[in-house]
């Protein structure tokens, strides 16, 4: 359904998967990856999203990378320039702000694992771009959230057998934040790390990731104008 394109970010040239609604137009969304790279799964992502009215743009942050090896996305991951990840960040927001199809004045960010984290970051540094960031489960010990920065509405999905983001510490950070006197919304489901994710049947749960499918969809639209 979608295709792959090029955009400038900050003095270099970046890629992404775009897809587009049928209709031809829609809400602007960034699709944030997990520590895979920009995987199949990631791009299957965008044209539900796109399915759903939505243009999304998922950045490739690896730069062509992917693999299904948990050590060799461990290296990957952390390996990961915040800095330059930043930037393909907005200039992929950039990028879809200024594509004919994008109807709304600010994208929304959905990341999943390492892309929910980054969707944050992305929320906390960019909103001028950023109108609405949805973290699912997201982590990378490089990204720092200041919650007092976080001023544009959140989505979050947590998982309560997820060893990776710990119940309690994703709790912590949503206090945190509506302590500062941030909008955000937190759902905490009886699943794994990654049960969203539906190419992996170990962690997969079908019924979780359809609520919290259902509640992004909703979140997304009320929120991007």
């Amino acid at each position: 359904m979608g295709e792959l394109i090029q955009f400038p970010a900050n003095g270099h040239i970046a890629h992404g998967y775009l897809a587009v609604p049928p209709s031809g137009s829609g809400l602007g969304l960034l699709v944030l990856q997990e520590w895979w790279g920009l995987v199949d799964h990631i791009k299957d992502v965008c044209d539900r999203f796109a399915r759903e009215g939505f243009v999304a743009l998922a950045p490739d942050l690896y730069n062509g990378k992917v693999t299904k090896s948990p050590d060799e996305a461990g290296k990957l991951f952390m390996a990961l320039n915040i800095a330059k990840a930043g930037a393909d960040l907005r200039g992929a927001a950039a990028a879809l702000l200024t594509r004919p199809e994008t109807i709304s004045t600010r994208v929304g960010a959905v990341g999943f694992c390492m892309g929910g984290q980054l969707a944050l970051y992305a929320a906390m540094e960019y909103p001028d771009q950023i109108g609405a960031a949805v973290d699912f489960y997201g982590v990378h010990p490089s990204v720092r959230i200041d919650p007092a920065k976080v001023r544009v509405p959140v989505l979050g999905h947590f998982a309560k057998r997820d060893n990776s983001v710990k119940e309690a510490d994703a709790r912590a950070l949503v206090a945190k934040i509506q302590a500062a006197g941030g909008s955000v919304e937190a759902h905490y489901y009886e699943a794994d790390h990654a049960f969203f994710n539906d190419t992996r049947p170990t962690v997969h749960d079908k019924a979780c990731a359809a609520a919290a499918w259902q509640r992004t969809l909703a979140f997304l639209r009320k929120q991007l104008v």
